[in-house]
């Protein structure tokens, strides 16, 4: 980060223009003739200093607390000269600038303090020259002078008071839309994020779909050719049979992979009523495996839709897992309602499986997601050889 405010970076070019008109307004009014000798003037004291003051302002010191003295110091030091010494004619126009580099340098209460040393020190000038006027003038002038010189000092303050707050305001401004643009800069970055968080987990959902519905259809295919391959010497017929069932579990894997996207947006259930869909299921688990599951289905209160759809998904997976791995012979299907929950709760004969062993799985995690995405949970009562209990509690 640079350590000074120069013309490429200012904050606010308006000013910058405005001291160069004010300055080449004093450096033009140098060159007048002096009214009472009509003699030209040309002080090289006050020319320097102009120049110096000019050079000044192309460079202001951004950060450094002694940087930031000295440089003020400086300032001061040509004013008081080209004032003082010189007898510049538009010497307010100093200060006036020397206030308003004030306000870019300097915080809050400094820079109040700058304005006010630069009016005691633009009173103090003007007393010491007011003083040392030597034009002899007739009696009632001084009082009139007087008179108009607290006026012009009344009008300067007022000046230099108004410049004072509306460099402050035009700063608050431009530092309140700097905070807005970093924070409009934030809200994008994390807007991306959550983007970024949200096709995660659509790409998960997507995952977990097409295993909770392919999956089961080709495990079913599989059990169908298995079958099959075993009667067909014994068996023809049935083998027959068995193979025209694998044809068409393969039709249906074949359409659900054609139309994976579309099916993962569509309803599941496919406008059905969860207890048909289930109905529908079970009849497929049989047809596979021989075994019927036992169902018993309690809904005393009405069920939103992403909670009928997760409850189908979750026992489509655990009979696709029932059907792969537990050569289970009785199944059992509940699913009831109390007054802030519901429960599905599926059983099995299997061979069961040691949990700890088995905690990553993609259907046990899926069903575990499932459940934790709508503030439920899932709970796994499972040993080897002694079949599997899984329930799903969901709040309503």
């Amino acid at each position: 980060m640079s350590r000074y405010i120069q013309i490429k970076t200012h904050p606010l070019r308006f000013l910058l223009y405005l001291e160069w008109i004010l300055l080449l307004i004093v450096a033009l009014t140098e060159l007048l003739p002096d009214p009472v000798s009509k003699m030209p003037r040309l002080s090289p004291l006050n020319l320097f200093c102009v120049g110096s003051f000019f050079l000044l302002g192309l460079k202001l010191p951004k950060v450094g607390r002694i940087d930031k003295l000295v440089y003020t110091f400086v300032e001061i030091a040509i004013i008081l000269s080209a004032s003082i010494a010189g007898v510049i004619r538009l010497f307010p126009v100093f200060y006036l600038i020397l206030t308003l580099r004030s306000c870019l340098i300097f915080g809050k209460w400094k820079r109040f303090a700058i304005m006010v040393l630069a009016f005691v020190l633009f009173l103090l000038t003007l007393i010491y020259r007011f003083q040392t006027f030597t034009l002899p003038l007739r009696p009632a002038v001084p009082e009139r002078l007087e008179f108009i010189l607290l006026g012009f000092v009344i009008f300067f303050g007022l000046v230099l008071v108004f410049l004072f707050l509306l460099v402050n305001a035009v700063l608050s401004e431009r530092k309140s839309r700097e905070k807005l643009a970093l924070a409009n800069a934030e809200l994008r970055k994390y807007a991306l994020k959550i983007e970024d968080m949200a096709t995660l987990q659509e790409r998960n959902r997507i995952a977990r779909d097409i295993h909770d519905s392919l999956g089961h259809s080709l495990t079913a295919l599989n059990l169908q050719i298995e079958t099959a391959l075993k009667l067909w010497r014994s068996h023809p017929i049935k083998a027959e049979y068995f193979l025209g069932e694998a044809k068409k579990l393969g039709s249906t894997a074949l359409t659900e992979v054609r139309e994976s996207v579309s099916k993962l947006r569509s309803d599941p259930l496919e406008g059905r009523g969860l207890q048909e869909a289930i109905a529908h299921l079970m009849q497929s688990f049989h047809s596979t495996t021989g075994v019927l599951p036992n169902s018993s289905i309690y809904l005393l209160h009405s069920i939103p839709a992403e909670l009928k759809v997760s409850i189908y998904r979750i026992l489509q997976e655990a009979l696709t897992n029932i059907c792969k791995h537990a050569q289970a012979t009785h199944v059992e299907i509940q699913i009831m309602t109390t007054s802030n929950y519901i429960y599905v709760i599926i059983d099995d004969n299997g061979k069961g499986f040691n949990l700890k062993q088995n905690t990553t799985g993609f259907g046990l995690q899926g069903m575990r997601d499932r459940t934790q995405s709508l503030g439920g949970q899932l709970e796994i009562q499972t040993a080897p050889r002694k079949g599997c209990r899984i329930t799903a509690s969901f709040p309503l």
